[in-house]
């Protein structure tokens, strides 16, 4: 469910630290006049300029605003002249202006005066003469706005020259900054897609930045899920503000540039001989000096395009549909005139030639649906093949709806396209093209692996070759794997070693490339999936212009899984982000499960606020596309992060939209990790041996399917909530089939908090530090820190909690039962500690009593001690020792399991 924010009436100051403590640095000296800005329209001089008058005032500065225009710029002191205190005479213009500042300093002459005059470049020579007298004196001190680019009068430029006058230069914010002002102005984390859309269409201008999301707000294409904001249409609206900014700026350019405005808003980038069709040189000239248009040299070829945007959105509403069909028609005849030669014209054409008539030539429709399949614009393939007359539909145009309907998740309808198409295959290379697509959208969209199966097992009565059977075996070890059977997908796999360039279809190769090192890291061998991940990328480059079935970088989501279990969780996230980068335009089924190893890496390193904004995005994203295979693992991986930062709602909001999915075949992950949402809530509200007993139940899972190191995470929790001694054995054969650093370092762990060994805890919280564990290595320090303080070791403890703090430090927040407990608790025994918790989360004695198979009286004995050890006297007390949340916990829910 989406929830909407009301539009605030302010609007937040982010992504400007570094000019404020510019500003604020230069108001501290004492020869300082002033502080002027610098910037392009929109980049929020005002606002900043707003801040930096408010931090005067809160230095003791009095404070009063100015604005220059035009109009006010036509009568002397227009624009200040309510800055003149009343009945002083300007008829010696001398005395006067000495007289103004005498009554501006008060008769005490204590008062200093911060003056801040909106765009200082328009203002009237009568006030910056005066201006410029009163800053010689104590008195005043000027914050002004000036606009780049504008023509600037000789008194003004007299008046912001002076050495003592500092200058700050403003420009769009970056992305980064662009994030910052998002989540202050919506209160939340945005999505990335989100964040890319709205940074792209504003191109980093704070208004229109402004306006885009008060539009979006407005009309209801931004929206929460309570976890994550996203955009859910496709069309940026702006504000009706906005587009009279717009219409104004572009309006000055004159009514000589608007038939090559409109041409570039319909088929920018234009080149440069078009637009000399359109206007003359001189014209295109003025354009790029008024900023309206970039002119880009690549090479001979010179092109020109819109400098923004939203430019073209406000151009285009105002074309009327004849015109427009015109101008299309005509840039398509210019294009084919220069004989089409560069690769993407045929697409550029057709798209025209579409959009301006509804229709185009059949072989330049096909022809440019490959253009944008290349260029993974699906939703531009589906567009163009939709416009193919009946009659001209094949089996390679149905191939390529088909797989473009599956890159958008819209699974029903590229199986009626595949299926349809499937029975016009008459020879082996097409039947084995559409087996391999069919079977691919089928195990993706939720279907049980024996149809897919079907469906490959049924193509073997259509393909002899030597060379298509092996396609299908592969095929099926593709599928296996989606599935959930990482070794029986790996059997399939076994002759993959084949020169890729031997294969007839370097696309079934490549798939098989990409699933394989997938399931490595679950059976435990990491090294290879590290390896093979790194051969797919490199020979899905090298032959890019052939495989048009997927972005290069899709061979990096599988090497963040690789990585992450190889122990190399810094790496992962690092090459997760930048593949994240390139699959921007990437189908999103690829990109949902980017999404999914991303959080999945950012959860084992102990980073919970990154983890959940990862997964929320993933889950936004699959709610868009039906994708319950997705949401069965994200929902409780937000469930668990909301717990470890004891936001305990949001965790019960998960596990509840988990509870009502519908039941669906096991997944590469699904075989137990999705338990980690219920324990961990549990553990939140101190329930440990309920969650430890999930847990358990869970690796059982894993160990039944064959995923080893879903087994070696979920028996790991295990040991952090307290039942170590029972899992340390098998951590320790885990770490034994499973090579890399990380299992070991888990097995390590485990036997470190059962022997309750500092030496052992520290060696093991440094080995989970230098893997970028950082919160298993928080939690084992700290459990080092309190077993010397048992000991009396006092420097050694103190040590201890040092590093324990600088790792939980980079862990955002959270806060677990070992975490919490180690040195609040340090006095308090096993069993103590496990009451202690569950009282500090407000469970009664008696439930306690029950739980744990205890009388109530042993446990209020226990909760006496615990009460004595800590120096507390009340549940509340005991839980703010323990750094516990205080929320009674929900009656219990029906498992999920």
């Amino acid at each position: 469910m989406g929830t909407q924010a009301q539009p605030m009436s302010r609007w937040p100051l982010a992504g400007r630290d570094g000019e404020l403590e510019t500003f604020s640095t230069a108001w501290g000296e004492r020869r300082c006049q002033g502080v002027v800005i610098h910037g392009p329209a929109g980049v929020g001089k005002s606002r900043l300029a707003e801040e930096c008058l408010a931090e005067a005032a809160r230095q003791g500065w009095k404070t009063r605003r100015a604005t220059a225009s035009a109009a006010a710029a036509a009568v002397p002191l227009g624009a200040i002249a309510h800055l003149i205190p009343p009945a002083v005479d300007l008829s010696d213009p001398v005395a006067g202006f000495a007289a103004i500042a005498t009554a501006l300093a008060g008769p005490q002459r204590d008062r200093h005066w911060a003056i801040w005059v909106d765009d200082l470049h328009l203002l009237d020579t009568t006030s910056a003469v005066l201006l410029r007298q009163l800053l010689d004196t104590p008195v005043v001190r000027l914050i002004a706005t000036v606009r780049s680019g504008e023509p600037v009068g000789e008194a003004v430029a007299a008046l912001t020259s002076e050495n003592a006058m500092h200058r700050i230069d403003l420009t769009a914010f970056g992305q980064q900054q662009t994030q910052g002002v998002l989540e202050a102005a919506l209160g939340g984390p945005v999505s990335r897609r989100t964040l890319h859309e709205l940074y792209t269409a504003s191109g980093g201008n704070a208004l229109y930045l402004r306006e885009l999301i008060l539009g979006a707000l407005d009309s209801g294409a931004l929206t929460s899920d309570g976890e994550i904001w996203e955009l859910t249409a496709s069309h940026l609206a702006g504000t009706p503000r906005l587009a009279e900014l717009i219409e104004s700026r572009l309006a000055a350019a004159g009514p000589t540039a608007y038939p090559l405005l409109d041409l570039l808003a319909l088929t920018e980038p234009l080149p440069l001989a078009d637009a000399q069709q359109a206007a003359p040189l001189d014209v295109l000239a003025d354009l790029e000096q008024a900023g309206l248009i970039h002119v880009t040299t690549s090479r001979r070829r010179t092109t020109l395009q819109l400098a923004h945007p939203l430019y073209g959105d406000i151009l285009r509403e105002n074309i009327p549909a004849l015109r427009r069909r015109t101008l299309l028609l005509q840039q398509a005849q210019r294009a084919q005139a220069h004989g089409a030669r560069r690769r993407d014209d045929p697409l550029h054409i057709a798209t025209w030639q579409l959009a301006a008539t509804g229709t185009a030539d059949p072989a330049l429709l096909i022809q440019a649906a490959a253009l944008a399949r290349h260029a993974h614009d699906y939703p531009q393939v589906v567009a163009l093949l939709e416009a193919l007359p009946d009659g001209e539909h094949t089996v390679t145009t149905g191939l390529i709806t088909g797989e473009a309907y599956f890159q958008m998740g819209r699974w029903d309808q590229a199986e009626t396209v595949l299926a349809r198409t499937d029975t016009a295959a008459t020879d082996e290379t097409d039947a084995l093209a559409v087996t391999l697509a069919r079977s691919t959208n089928l195990v993706w969209s939720n279907a049980p692996l024996t149809r897919a199966l079907a469906i490959n097992d049924a193509a073997y009565d259509r393909v002899a070759s030597p060379t298509g059977r092996r396609m299908l075996r592969t095929n099926e070890g593709f599928l296996r794997i989606i599935a959930g059977q990482p070794r029986q997908g790996l059997t399939c796999l076994a002759d993959l070693e084949t020169d890729p360039a031997t294969d007839s279809d370097i696309n079934a190769w490549l798939r098989g490339a990409l699933m394989k090192p997938f399931a490595l890291p679950l059976v435990g061998r990491t090294g290879e999936a590290v390896d093979w991940a790194e051969r797919a990328h490199a020979i899905h480059r090298q032959v890019d212009e052939q495989a048009l079935v997927s972005h290069p970088a899709v061979q990096r989501v599988p090497l963040v899984l690789a990585l992450t279990e190889a122990g190399r969780i810094i790496d992962a996230l690092e090459t997760g982000t930048q593949a994240h980068a390139e699959l921007a335009k990437e189908g999103l089924v690829v990109r949902v499960w980017l999404n999914v190893f991303l959080g999945r890496a950012q959860w084992l390193a102990g980073h919970p606020i990154e983890a959940r904004r990862w997964w929320a995005e993933a889950a936004a994203l699959a709610r868009t596309i039906d994708h319950a295979m997705v949401l069965h693992l994200v929902l409780p991986g937000l469930a668990a992060c909301a717990a470890l930062l004891g936001d305990l709602r949001p965790a019960e909001t998960a596990l509840a939209e988990h509870r009502t999915l519908p039941p669906i075949p096991p997944g590469i992950l699904s075989a137990g990790e999705e338990a980690i949402g219920e324990a961990w809530l549990h553990a939140a509200r101190g329930q440990l041996n309920q969650a430890r007993t999930i847990l358990t139940q869970a690796a059982t899972t894993a160990h039944e399917t064959g995923h080893l190191t879903s087994e070696a995470l979920l028996l790991t929790d295990v040991a952090r909530l307290g039942g170590a001694k029972n899992v340390q054995g098998r951590l320790t054969e885990l770490a034994e089939q499973c090579d890399g650093a990380l299992g070991p370092a888990r097995a390590r762990l485990a036997a470190a908090l059962a022997a309750d060994d500092p030496d052992q805890l520290i060696t093991a919280a440094s080995e989970l530090e230098a893997i970028g564990a950082d919160l298993p290595a928080a939690e084992a320090a700290a459990a080092a820190a309190a077993a010397w303080q048992r000991a009396s070791q006092a420097r050694k403890a103190a040590a201890a909690s040092q590093q324990a703090q600088t790792c939980a430090d980079r862990c955002q927040g959270a806060r677990t039962p070992l975490l919490a407990t180690a040195e609040a608790a340090a006095v308090l025994t096993a069993r103590e500690k496990e009451i202690a918790l569950l009282a500090a989360a407000g469970t009664a004695s008696k439930d306690i009593a029950d739980t744990l198979h205890l009388s109530v009286r042993t446990v209020d004995n226990h909760l006496q001690r615990a009460y004595a050890k800590l120096g507390v006297t009340t549940r509340r007390e005991l839980a703010t020792a323990l750094g516990t949340p205080t929320t009674r916990p929900a009656p219990p829910a029906a498992s999920t399991r």
